[in-house]
């Protein structure tokens, strides 16, 4: 029996962690890894202790922002690198697996924290209906090394 890749089993723990997701429009897991070790997971949603908006809006979500997008929600890149740092965590070249390729905003934190190289599962350009997934040029743009990488690879 062939075991699985360590970017397997990451990616299929950041798909399962999209599920928690309590975000009505969209489910997105993340996981931070280092060495072959997880520092951190993640998923879209508010921030604690405010409103689970499946629970307190579950056929609108919450409310929409100037720019259309989610009022309350931290994407689940932003959860996992916010609990990784406030737990005291170093991102120097972390590896990062997300189900959605990171937005603009994501990209810049991702930069930002030193993480090294990311793995996404499906594009947030093709999501959103945009021309480019503009999060993965600005981090290729600036040594962060992406690549796509399906639920189910056995890539190593």
């Amino acid at each position: 029996m062939d075991k699985p890749s360590f970017n397997q089993i990451f990616m299929n723990l950041a798909s399962d962690l999209a599920a928690r997701s309590h975000c009505v429009r969209a489910h997105v897991g993340a996981v931070l890894t280092k060495d072959t070790r997880i520092i951190s997971i993640g998923y879209n949603g508010p921030p604690s202790g405010t409103h689970n908006c499946d629970e307190e809006w579950p056929t609108t979500g919450c409310a929409r922002d100037s720019k259309g997008s989610c009022s309350l929600a931290l994407h689940a890149e932003e959860n996992a690198i916010l609990y990784a740092i406030k737990n005291g965590s170093k991102l120097e070249g972390a590896t990062l697996y997300t189900t959605l390729s990171p937005c603009i905003a994501c990209a810049r934190l991702i930069l930002s924290s030193g993480i090294k190289r990311v793995y996404f599962k499906d594009s947030y350009a093709a999501y959103k209906g945009l021309v480019s997934d503009e999060g993965v040029d600005f981090l290729n743009r600036f040594g962060v090394k992406t690549e796509v990488l399906p639920q189910d690879s056995k890539s190593a």
